[in-house]
C-alpha cells in the first residue's frame, strides 16, 4: 500500500535543511513479495532501470544525486559482494578470493565473508532506491551519505529518540553501502561505517562521505527528536546549541588551548 508521500517529503525537507545535507536521503525497499513488486511497477512514478549491470552503490547515485527512483534486479547487479549480501549468489571460491587482498590468508577471508550480514538466499526479488521524498512504499532502511558531524547529529538524535546507548555499528569488508544496509534491515538498528574501496571508486564517495543507515520504521522518531532539540536550543546544532549551522566550526575555549615548554627539575 502506497505511503503518505507528504510525510516523507516533509521528512526529507527537514533533514536537508537542518543538517545541510549535500545528498538526498535514500529510501531503500527490499522486495520479497511478487504482488508488492508488481504494485510498485504498476503505480510508482518515473521508475528507472540500470542500463547495464553495475554496483548497488552506483544504483544509489541516481537516487541521492539525481533524485531518480531506480528498480534493480539480480541480473542488473554487477557487484559480487553485493550479490552475496543480498542472497543473490552462494558463497564460492571467487568470492572468498576477492577478499584475500585484505586478509592474512584465504582461511581468514572465508571466515570474514561467512560472518557478513546476509539476506536469505534466493528470496529477494528486487530492490528499489529512491529519494526519501519520492518513496512509494515505507522504506526498509534510509541510507545517508554524510560528513562526520552530520553523522554524529543523526547518531545523537537516534540514541535519544530510541533510548539506546551506546550504538554498536557494524563494519565489514567490501560491503559498505550494500552490507551496511542489510545489517540495518536485519538488526533494526542504526549503522554507521566508512566507504569501502568499491563504493569509493565506483559509488562516488570521493569527498570522504561516511554511511549512516537508519531503519525505515525509526526515521520519523529521529526527525521528531531533531525538531524537539531545535525547539529547545533554537537551532539544530549539537556542538554549539543555538547556532543555526550544525557542527559550527568554532573552537571551544580557544584562549585556553595553549602549550608551554616543559621545565625539567634540576
Amino acid at each position: 500500500m502506497k505511503v503518505n508521500s507528504g510525510l516523507y517529503t516533509e521528512l526529507q525537507r527537514i533533514l536537508m535543511e537542518e543538517l545541510r545535507l549535500m545528498h538526498f536521503p535514500i529510501a531503500i525497499k527490499f522486495f520479497f513479495d511478487s504482488a508488492e513488486l508488481q504494485e510498485f511497477q504498476d503505480h510508482a512514478e518515473n521508475i528507472y532501470r540500470p542500463a547495464k549491470p553495475m554496483s548497488f552503490c552506483q544504483w544509489e547515485i541516481a537516487a541521492r544525486m539525481k533524485g531518480q527512483t531506480v528498480l534493480g534486479e539480480k541480473k542488473q547487479l554487477g557487484c559480487t559482494n553485493a550479490a552475496f549480501g543480498f542472497g543473490w549468489k552462494s558463497l564460492n571460491p571467487a568470492e572468498i578470493k576477492s577478499h584475500a587482498k585484505y586478509t592474512r590468508d584465504l582461511a581468514q577471508a572465508e571466515k570474514f565473508v561467512r560472518s557478513k550480514s546476509r539476506l536469505p538466499e534466493g528470496e529477494l526479488l528486487a530492490i528499489a532506491v529512491a529519494p526519501l521524498a519520492s518513496t512509494y512504499f515505507a522504506p526498509d532502511t534510509v541510507h545517508f551519505y554524510v560528513d562526520n558531524l552530520q553523522a554524529y547529529h543523526l547518531g545523537v538524535d537516534y540514541m535519544a529518540a530510541l533510548d539506546v546507548h551506546p550504538l554498536r555499528p557494524q563494519m565489514t569488508m567490501n560491503s559498505s553501502a550494500c552490507g551496511g544496509s542489510v545489517y540495518t534491515y536485519l538488526e533494526k538498528t542504526f549503522n554507521q561505517l566508512p566507504a569501502c574501496s568499491g563504493s569509493y571508486n565506483a559509488g562516488k564517495t570521493e569527498r570522504g562521505e561516511t554511511n549512516v543507515m537508519i531503519p525505515g520504521e525509526h526515521i520519523v522518531a529521529v526527525v521528531q527528536r531533531l525538531i524537539a532539540r531545535k525547539q529547545l536550543a533554537g537551532a539544530a546544532s549539537v556542538t554549539r546549541p543555538g547556532d543555526p549551522f550544525p557542527g559550527a566550526d568554532v573552537c571551544k575555549n580557544c584562549p585556553l588551548i595553549e602549550f608551554k615548554p616543559a621545565v625539567t627539575s634540576p
